[in-house]
């Protein structure tokens, strides 16, 4: 039998230390098929097999991720030099400050900050900015959303194994993140933010990847123009976003081994070009040369770090698809393939330029050997699609994230892969990016001015993942503040220097991702806050359990055959709505359960730890409230009504189970009082337990067949409220323009609730009230 979180009574929403002050101690049985939540031990590998065996998963763990993590940050040696030298090379000798910059920031950034310190931030093993969110939500009560259940510390992805060293630096955080609203709400929104970026990112690195690598046919012909490359660039974009459709697995592990064949090969002819060229960039090792470059251009050299910056694009989808892998399998990529070629295609690149300065435009491609031209062109265009198809899946990723915590409107989510829950298809967002990617192409048409927007979106997103794992740090990890104060010195300064040089070319392209950005955050921002409102309304006005009995206990209320399922946000507490529905239909169903999606602030929530319930006391009501438990990269079942009253069933049987173990620990509680007591007294005692455990077995299997008569012969009617949010007639003008305009514009031009949750039309019935909010 499956595992089912068992309440018995519906009450109001208890702390950790009530929870745990109310729970009696009962030898609980243990499931079977259940994990053991104490133990945290993997068993020992045994033998040199094992060990083999471990490292061979790795190895091929971080062959596929070269083809799926690495597409932005391995086609970034298209357009980095002609991005940094776009007024050209004034000396040679900058062309040794750049490779310095270049070398030491690829080392710094993706390298040491995101593959050996950000890695470790894995929430479960999911990576990205609501993973970071989700970790310090989980830490801290800093939810704006009040439906945290003190049972919800049980779910086995829930709790964090923190270090036994209490700082009091982390408590004082802690606390003072709790205490402000104003710090729950900045917390959110620079989530929000970070989001958008990515999003915007996702706009971005099709075009520069794919217009790049298109750009290098000018070597072969000079025929054609620029607007005929961007032309065939929006050819194989629209091509690229009409195939997602068919999943993102299919796309992505087919071209997968083209990247592997890209690293080799700009390592190979950066090599080449190292030997043929100049030796002597070797040298650019040496970080004076940063020192000179910038006594020597000044303004110019502060200028030329927002192209610098773009070779360590892709830093944030590492982190971002690192749950489809392994952390350890990332480390092993970057370090033994990716690290090394990209560090032997700059400085090959660089050794050409020290020979050839008038060629900075387009230094990647005439630097490739002339034998190797065509088979090049070849793999860069491959290698720009999959780069393009790694942010594009990562962006449907984190969208699907968004909208399971409530900040983002609701979108159709279609599940791609049977083997890979997390691989998700969404045509609103994929639609959008493909629109947003053909203006951006044809608009633009170099690659130039789109690296200025594109620089931006990069560095935004560093800053605010260092900004999160800083908190991490000193509150979860409880880090020595000298190490923190060292990633702030050296990461955070270097971010915040690129930070600066990118936002000096917004009107050069710059406002185009904060465009996109503010427009998106606005989206998430209308929809969460009024998302909030609606819950807070409903928590304030939900119904009292003396309400409740006096509307179930109504003469003029009937009970008909059946059962009805009631949809509602609010996971404790009966719905204001609920009363409504009875003031205008006068009949229920002989069995009521009141259902709410929850999304914890965990990756994946296991199955069967999924579904918690409560019955509605008193018994005789035949009423329950059923919270199913989702974590943000988690997906509905199939069968979910099926599953459901799998469940409900199980919770029927433990619930009697535990109220049997009850009063058996309360017979031997009394006998031991009783013990001088006659034989006969005890033997009564015996008799009245047994029958009172025979009556509650025989509830428990009429009630258990009424479910099944209810499920099997009349079938499930589904109540869902469709409610007309309005603003109070005392609101502000801001607020009435968010809730009656912005957030019903949303509302109405977005999929519904019954959409969402796949409800059977013929068998739904909506309930219609209005919240003045």
């Amino acid at each position: 039998m499956a595992s089912v979180v068992v309440q018995t009574r519906l009450d109001i929403p208890m702390s950790d230390d009530q929870f745990k002050a109310n729970t009696p101690s009962i030898p609980l049985r243990k499931p079977y098929g259940s994990m053991d939540l104490i133990s945290t031990k993997t068993p020992p590998h045994h033998g040199r097999h094992s060990k083999d065996t471990k490292w061979w998963v790795v190895l091929n763990l971080a062959f596929q991720s070269i083809g799926i993590v690495y597409g932005d940050i391995g086609t970034s040696p298209l357009y980095v030099y002609s991005s940094t030298f776009s007024n050209g090379i004034k000396d040679k000798d900058d062309v040794l400050g750049v490779l310095s910059l270049v070398f030491y920031t690829l080392t710094l950034l993706p390298m040491i900050k995101y593959v050996f310190i950000v890695l470790r931030a894995t929430d479960n093993g999911e990576g990205g900015t609501f993973a970071l969110y989700s970790l310090i939500c989980r830490y801290a009560k800093v939810s704006l959303i009040p439906n945290q259940q003190a049972e919800d510390r049980q779910v086995s992805n829930y709790t964090l194994e923190l270090p036994s060293k209490r700082l009091k630096l982390a408590s004082v955080l802690k606390s003072s993140l709790e205490k402000s609203k104003f710090a729950k709400l900045f917390l959110l929104l620079i989530t929000m933010l970070g989001t958008s970026m990515v999003i915007g990112d996702s706009i971005l690195t099709p075009s520069i990847s794919v217009l790049s690598a298109v750009g290098g046919v000018k070597e072969a012909t000079s025929a054609l123009t620029q607007d005929m490359i961007a032309g065939i660039s929006i050819v194989i974009l629209v091509f690229l976003f009409m195939i997602q459709r068919f999943g993102t697995s299919k796309v992505g592990y087919t071209f997968a081994p083209i990247l592997s064949l890209w690293f080799i090969l700009i390592g190979g002819i950066g090599f080449y070009n190292i030997i043929k060229h100049d030796t002597t960039v070797l040298k650019a090792i040496n970080p004076i040369y940063i020192v000179e470059y910038f006594i020597r251009n000044k303004k110019d050299a502060w200028v030329s770090l927002g192209g610098v910056v773009l070779c360590t694009t892709g830093g944030e989808a590492l982190f971002a698809d690192v749950g489809h892998f392994s952390v350890r399998s990332i480390q092993v990529s970057m370090c033994s393939m990716v690290y090394p070629a990209l560090i032997l295609a700059y400085t090959g690149q660089s050794a050409y330029l020290r020979q050839y300065p008038d060629s900075a435009s387009d230094a990647f491609f005439k630097s490739v050997p002339g034998p190797m031209y065509w088979p090049m062109f070849v793999v860069s265009i491959l290698a720009s699609v999959i780069a393009s198809q790694a942010m594009i899946s990562g962006t449907f990723s984190v969208v699907h994230q968004s909208l399971s915590l409530g900040c983002f409107p609701r979108v159709k989510v279609v599940h791609t892969s049977a083997n890979h829950e997390g691989q998700v298809y969404i045509p609103e967002i994929n639609y959008f990016l493909m629109l947003a990617c053909v203006g951006v192409t044809s608009g633009f048409k170099t690659t130039v001015k789109i690296g200025n927007a594109y620089g931006i979106a990069v560095v935004f997103v560093m800053t605010l993942t260092s900004a999160l794992l800083v908190l991490i740090m000193i509150m979860i990890w409880k880090t020595n503040i000298f190490l923190i104060i060292l990633y702030v010195v050296t990461i955070g300064f270097v971010e915040l220097m690129y930070l600066s040089s990118v936002l000096y070319k917004f009107t050069l392209g710059g406002y185009l991702p904060l465009a996109f950005s503010a427009f998106l955050m606005t989206v998430m921002y209308v929809w969460n806050n009024v998302y909030r409102r609606k819950y807070h309304y409903e928590l304030d006005h939900m119904i009292s359990p003396a309400r409740l009995t006096e509307i179930f206990t109504n003469k003029n209320m009937s009970r008909i055959p059946g059962l009805a399922m009631f949809y509602s946000e609010l996971v404790q507490g009966i719905p204001p709505i609920f009363e409504h529905y009875v003031s205008n239909v006068p009949a229920l169903h002989s069995i009521i359960v009141f259902v709410s999606m929850k999304s914890l602030h965990v990756n994946k929530v296991p199955a069967e730890e999924r579904y918690f319930f409560r019955r509605v006391e008193p018994r005789t009501l035949f009423a329950f409230q059923c919270a199913v438990r989702y974590g943000y990269n988690d997906v509905r079942e199939v069968a979910f009504e099926e599953t459901l009253i799998t469940r409900l069933k199980e919770f029927i049987q433990e619930e009697t189970w535990m109220q049997i173990q009850t009063l058996s620990i309360g017979g031997k509680m009394t006998e031991s009082g009783r013990e001088s007591d006659r034989e006969i007294e005890h033997n009564e005692i015996s008799k009245a337990k047994l029958a009172k455990e025979e009556k509650l077995r025989e509830i428990m299997e009429q009630e258990i067949e009424q479910v099944e008569k209810a499920w099997e012969e009349v079938g499930i009617v589904y109540l869902i409220g469709q409610n007309e949010v309005i603003a109070s007639k005392e609101s502000n003008v801001m607020k009435r323009i968010l809730v009656d305009y912005a957030y019903n514009l949303l509302r109405r031009n977005l999929r519904q609730s019954e959409a969402v949750f796949d409800i059977p039309h013929k068998r739904m019935l909506k309930v219609g009230m209005t919240y003045q909010l």
